[in-house]
């Protein structure tokens, strides 16, 4: 009698690292090559990380940063001191490997939002990085009239990696024309003074945010939400969402707000 021995589980591939760049002392970007058989939408996230010393993958979500035309992938992250995976993953360098499992997921999708004119982009720290990735996509620009990123971090420097997106994308060669005057940026931080300080939410609760942008608050009509940063932050936004009566959408139910939920350590 032939015994067959039980099928090994499927090691994540094994993608190399083409470029590192540290903005600020806890945080850093870098970029992966692109398996050619990986396709996703712009806004989801897949599962990378490293081989721990028992041979074992510690793996964690990260949102994809890059558009899905991208010829590569780039991630945004946090360095955790201690943190199980980021404290390794911060010391890579281009030529390093890191894993990556291929199969992409995510709420922070076009697909998952109702037709309307503004498309609203709310996020704490690395939670930028899907809009990172919509905001350098031509559907984005295609199907909403107005985008505003409101981006929330604790100081200046860690609103950079945000803000350099924004500076570049009227003169992308591929999206530049699309973007035109339809951007509205709006950066706040909550421990060093700058230009617009505090937590998004305080100025979207006040109105204030509105006033800035002479804008009218939202309405299911004409605005769409999307929400990515700390569990704070989302049950936050969740709540004013539901008060100006806007509804959670999903993949299989598109509607007028998305709220992504997973995090990295």
């Amino acid at each position: 009698m032939n015994i067959q021995a039980p099928a090994k589980k499927a090691m994540p591939d094994a993608q190399t690292v083409t470029s590192v760049k540290h903005w600020t002392d806890t945080l850093f970007s870098f970029r992966i090559a692109r398996p050619k058989s990986l396709r996703f939408r712009s806004g989801e996230f897949v599962m990378i990380g490293l081989l721990k010393d028992d041979g074992k993958p510690l793996l964690r979500a990260y949102s994809i940063a890059s558009p899905s035309w991208d010829e590569e992938l780039e991630f945004y992250s946090i360095k955790v001191p201690d943190g199980p995976l980021t404290s390794r993953l911060q010391k890579i360098e281009a030529g390093d490997e890191i894993i990556l499992r291929p199969k992409p997921v995510g709420t922070l999708v076009l697909d998952a939002l109702l037709p309307a004119k503004r498309l609203w982009m709310i996020c704490t720290g690395t939670g930028v990085a899907p809009f990172a990735s919509l905001l350098r996509d031509p559907e984005t620009w295609e199907a909403y009239d107005e985008v505003i990123l409101a981006h929330t971090c604790r100081t200046k420097g860690e609103l950079a990696y945000g803000a350099e997106i924004v500076k570049d994308l009227p003169d992308d060669p591929l999206i530049g024309e699309f973007v035109g005057d339809k951007l509205r940026y709006y950066p706040t931080t909550t421990r060093e003074p700058s230009d617009i300080e505090g937590r998004i939410s305080d100025h979207i609760r006040d109105g204030r945010i509105f006033e800035h942008f002479g804008m009218s608050a939202w309405s299911p009509e004409t605005d769409r939400v999307m929400v990515c940063g700390n569990l704070a932050l989302n049950k936050d936004i969740m709540g004013l969402c539901d008060g100006f009566g806007l509804e959670e959408g999903a993949n299989s139910k598109p509607s007028h707000f998305v709220v992504e939920k997973a995090f990295i350590d």
